[in-house]
């Protein structure tokens, strides 16, 4: 006889066992397991509840006239129980999130004497959350398991710790195939995110750590993108079969949004913020026009943020264009030194080497090949780019420019989108002359020098006119350049969209969450930081 089961919301059919005349409650609850997947421990230990559909809790000594009675239709679930003094530790979760931020004073507390209980919801939130994880996870390992692809796919990330994009691409379209084959050419929304779950469970190290879930790049329920959801609507375009798109989210474009400086000080309004004016304009002492262009931050904020102002930040604040060092100043009153001062702080020790590594295994092509042998500091170069510039543009080629869907649009090449970068002249060459034929819009960062390896002065170029900085290094420069784009309110070049923000939301940490990613970003972050967290926590354990 069979009953139909709902579980997770999930329904199916299972075989009521029978021993000796009377259907048996404790194999039927083993049966349940076995097709659901979960673990058969739970029925021993009393945690699985059966209802049945006016959410009466069913027992051994109920089932079986239940049963005999016409009732074949249950609901399992998880029983709670009362908080007791001692309660087993909870399992380690393989999809747990590294938590990167720094614990406040009063979270360190800790008394030896003090012992905190969890509440019945969260013991039951975690226990059901650890099954969901559980469940999720055998659900992709049976999948690949059962493709002869899968067993190449798991053999990889076992040696390797992460997925090539092609052996990524690989494992979509197989659990897409299994998603549709399972439920059909339009899946539920409620079961996508298992998929997502299940794979960074399996393979914890390709969790993004900022994210909230830690596998939006494979699936974001909020606004239904990531690699498993591009598969699925290829798919479903492929059946000539329209699909209806979930909202998206509103994601703000963060270097065009409004901010107020962090830092105290006053700021000049009406008359005495146009003598400010007059006075940066005519002062040859560099101490005063720093603290005149701070007093007057909110001021030039709110016209670079107007749509309908008649002449740009640049006519207004001509300084910028003979005093350097404005542009960090005002960037540190939008976010404070701390996040000002990141790149500089994490570039060449938490990411460039690790950057460098990950592009050897990109195709081999003259101009990589180039950039990778520049980055190596024991290679003799006389032509390259340095080594820190080097990187920054191999970074390029990991995140390289997209489409966007245009046809009409020929796609860039990550060699072509390296002039929207930065671009180099020979000492000596006219200035004048070059801007003069500059038709870029975004700005870049202009070196001037003998040799790319040896520039003597930097300069971002904006709007054909070059702002002089104070940088005696090339990755020095281009954090002003980065820098740049939030002072004067400019979205990111489209061809460098990927790249910029990624260095946004990995290395400044400037508004994780709030900024849209592409599932490319998230997973090159995943691959990178997991690689820095697994060092730091192996050196930890040594020391320890």
């Amino acid at each position: 006889m069979l009953a139909k089961v709902e579980y997770g919301g999930v329904q199916k059919y299972i075989k009521i066992p029978q021993i000796d005349g009377n259907f048996d409650f404790q194999n039927f609850l083993i049966e349940v397991t076995d097709k659901f997947s979960l673990q058969a421990q739970l029925v021993t230990e009393g945690v699985l509840s059966l209802t049945d559909t006016s959410e009466t809790e069913v027992d051994a000594d109920t089932f079986d006239e239940l049963v005999k009675s016409g009732v074949r239709n249950f609901k399992v679930g998880y029983r709670q129980y009362p908080i007791t003094a001692s309660l087993p530790d909870p399992p380690a979760s393989p999809a747990s999130m590294p938590d990167f931020t720094a614990q406040s004073p009063a979270s360190s507390i800790s008394s030896d004497s003090t012992i905190i209980l969890p509440t019945t919801r969260n013991r039951k939130r975690a226990m059901k959350a650890d099954l969901d994880r559980d469940e999720a996870r055998k659900r992709v390992e049976t999948a690949l398991s059962s493709n002869p692809k899968g067993e190449e796919i798991i053999k990889e990330y076992d040696q390797t710790k992460t997925l090539s994009v092609g052996t990524r691409k690989q494992m979509v379209n197989i659990l897409v195939a299994e998603m549709v084959e399972t439920y059909g050419r339009i899946p539920p929304m409620h079961v996508r995110p298992t998929y997502a779950l299940g794979i960074v469970t399996l393979f914890p190290y390709l969790q993004d750590p900022y994210s909230k879930r830690g596998y939006e790049h494979f699936y974001d329920p909020q606004a239904n993108t990531g690699y498993l959801a591009w598969r699925l609507k290829t798919v479903q375009r492929n059946t000539h079969d329209g699909f209806r798109e979930c909202s998206r989210p509103d994601f703000q474009d963060s270097p065009t949004t409004h901010r107020e400086s962090l830092l105290t000080g006053d700021q000049l309004l009406g008359e005495e913020c146009r003598e400010a004016l007059s006075i940066m304009r005519h002062s040859t002492d560099k101490s005063v026009v720093s603290e005149k262009t701070r007093a007057t931050f909110d001021y030039r904020q709110k016209l670079v943020h107007d749509q309908d102002a008649t002449a740009s930040v640049l006519d207004v604040f001509p300084r910028f264009l003979d005093t350097a060092g404005l542009i960090e100043q005002d960037f540190s009153m939008m976010f404070g030194d701390h996040v000002s001062g990141r790149f500089l702080a994490r570039w060449s020790s938490d990411f460039k080497h690790r950057v460098i590594t990950e592009c050897q295994s990109l195709p081999s092509s003259p101009y990589v090949d180039e950039l990778l042998a520049a980055s190596d500091l024991q290679v003799e170069n006389d032509y390259g780019w340095d080594s820190d510039m080097s990187a920054l543009l191999l970074l390029l080629h990991l995140l390289p420019p997209t489409s966007k869907g245009q046809k009409k649009t020929p796609k860039m090449s990550s060699a072509q989108a390296v002039n929207h970068v930065v671009r180099f002249i020979k000492e000596g060459a006219s200035l004048t002359t070059f801007l003069d034929k500059v038709d870029a819009r975004q700005p870049f960062l202009l070196c001037i020098g003998e040799q790319k390896k040896k520039i003597a002065r930097f300069f971002i170029v904006v709007d054909q006119k070059a702002i002089p900085c104070n940088a005696q290094t090339s990755v020095a420069a281009f954090d002003v350049l980065f820098k740049t784009h939030y002072v004067f309110s400019l979205s990111y070049d489209e061809a460098l969209s990927a790249f910029y923000t990624f260095i946004q939301t990995t290395i400044y940490n400037i508004d994780v969450g709030t900024t849209k990613e592409t599932p490319r970003v998230k997973e090159l972050r995943a691959k990178l930081l997991q690689d820095h967290y697994n060092v730091t926590n192996s050196q930890r354990s040594e020391h320890s």
